[in-house]
């Protein structure tokens, strides 16, 4: 199983990269069919405080999911993408 991690408009420090890796390996460590995650952290340029944004891409067989989340952190963001990643794994494994 593969982690990409991209970044738009920044460059990621290790511990933001390691955090990402971290929170995204426990998810496709306890969901064996995920084959593939991508990962882009973007800055938007709005004037807001909460302008990171992380989305997160699983490629399971049959299926892609999705999830965009924005927030104050690319942190908080990645952590809440990966909340709904893991109620949306959860849905896919009952059917299966």
């Amino acid at each position: 199983m593969k982690v990409k991690i991209q970044t738009v408009h920044f460059d990621a420090d290790s511990r933001l990269e390691e955090f990402i890796h971290e929170r995204v390996d426990k998810l496709m460590n306890r969901y064996k069919k995920v084959i593939h995650a991508d990962v882009v952290l973007r800055l938007d340029k709005s004037e807001s405080q909460e302008n990171k944004i992380a989305e997160i891409k699983l490629e399971v067989p049959g299926n892609n999911l999705f999830v965009k989340k924005q927030s104050k952190t690319f942190e908080e963001a990645a952590d809440s993408a990966v909340e709904v990643l893991h109620r949306q794994l959860e849905k896919l494994k009952d059917r299966y």
